[in-house]
């Protein structure tokens, strides 16, 4: 029904639509500031800082489902495959792009040599946590995220552009 396959340059509009649906579903579409350049710099330019896979409906050739990762160094554990966004389209969930998306991912982290897989999820996702809960993944409420806007950064370290 499905074909996981590494994403490509040509996908890019299609991954930043689903990136805007999730970012719809999780109550924050005015989040959203990546566009397709920048997300082809970033992935496909002299230094890339992430990678991604694409769920592919078969009968009809379109994207309905993505994967994005990329790699962070933990001084206690070393390289670790993180798993920026997993999103698959509403009208395709429940069919099972979302695991062949996940294993395809934590493959990946096999491949790559990688300690481990990390990611997020919001404490009000129960569809997303009891698909990770089946996989018996650790549940970590302990820690809380932190962040900085780089306009924040600049105000406070004194800088304007």
């Amino acid at each position: 029904m499905y074909e996981i396959r590494k994403g490509e340059k040509k996908d890019l509009p299609r991954v930043l639509e689903l990136v805007k649906e999730l970012a719809l579903y999780e109550k924050a579409p005015e989040q959203v500031t990546n566009t397709v350049e920048m997300m082809e710099e970033d992935g496909f330019g002299a230094n890339p800082v992430y990678g991604f896979f694409v769920a592919v409906k078969k009968s009809t050739g379109e994207i309905i489902g993505i994967s994005i990762y990329y790699y962070r160094y933990s001084t206690w554990k070393g390289r670790r495959l993180y798993l920026e966004d997993i999103v698959v389209t509403e009208s395709e969930r429940g069919n099972g792009a979302g695991k062949l998306l996940f294993d395809r991912t934590m493959l990946k982290c096999l491949e790559d040599n990688c300690s481990g897989m990390m990611w997020q999820v919001l404490d009000w996702n129960e569809p997303a946590i009891n698909f990770y809960k089946k996989y018996g993944a650790d549940l970590d409420g302990e820690w809380i995220n932190c962040n900085l806007q780089s306009d924040e950064i600049q105000a406070l370290l004194g800088k304007v552009n």
